[in-house]
């Protein structure tokens, strides 16, 4: 039976999905020696999920540059607190790799706020937003298309915590990797669905009703 997966979905049908879950090791980088030695794994690595975290401001007028890095493998998230270590030579040459396999959401957007801490040169980045166009999924946010695929619901309660505390919080640290974490099973589960055309889309029109009650889950 092939996946069904759908052109849009409704954002209240996912505040019923089971909440994702992240079992896999969380690497705080508060030093430029441990950067170093973070992106030499990184780097070893075949694929890669990239995000960023930026403290919100509530002030109007008020902003912030962005405060942590999140690079995650299939196992492994390494927080990089920008807060503190900056844009050192490691995390430049991280961002600016060739190489390895790198992925994220809306990933210009991204660059632009490191760009704020420093100059680089980015290297091959691929956004998902435009992997998951050759599916004919037209949702553009995480949470979606997370939910679309897997028929889980990533949480997003602590988007606006403060990513410039002198320590982060346990469930700062899950949110912030499962953010990066998401990136590598989007990646490749849609690069399965594309090899194998194991999949059949369901296209609904703004005018449906995305909230039937005989629907249970997303795919």
């Amino acid at each position: 039976m092939k996946k069904l997966i759908y052109n849009k979905v409704d954002k209240t049908m996912i505040t019923h999905l089971k909440r994702v879950e992240f079992y896999g090791k969380i690497h705080v980088v508060t030093s430029a020696d441990e950067a170093e030695r973070a992106v030499d794994f990184l780097l070893s690595q075949p694929l890669l999920g990239f995000d960023t975290e930026t403290r919100p401001a509530f002030v109007k007028g008020v902003n912030y540059k962005c405060s942590l890095l999140q690079v995650s493998t299939r196992t492994d998230c390494f927080l990089f607190r920008l807060n503190t270590i900056g844009l050192c030579p490691a995390v430049v040459r991280l961002l600016g790799d060739v190489e390895v396999t790198k992925v994220g959401l809306a990933w210009n957007n991204d660059i632009l706020s490191l760009k704020r801490l420093g100059s680089f040169n980015p290297g091959r980045f691929i956004d998902l937003q435009d992997m998951v166009r050759e599916l004919g999924i037209e949702d553009q946010s995480l949470v979606k298309i997370y939910a679309n695929l897997f028929g889980e619901r990533i949480s997003k309660a602590e988007r606006l915590s403060n990513w410039e505390r002198g320590e982060l919080k346990e469930s700062q640290q899950l949110y912030a990797a499962i953010d990066a974490w998401a990136c590598v099973r989007i990646y490749n589960e849609v690069q399965r669905l594309l090899a194998t055309g194991d999949y059949e889309l369901v296209v609904r029109s703004d005018e449906d009703n995305l909230n039937s009650h005989n629907e249970t889950s997303l795919s």
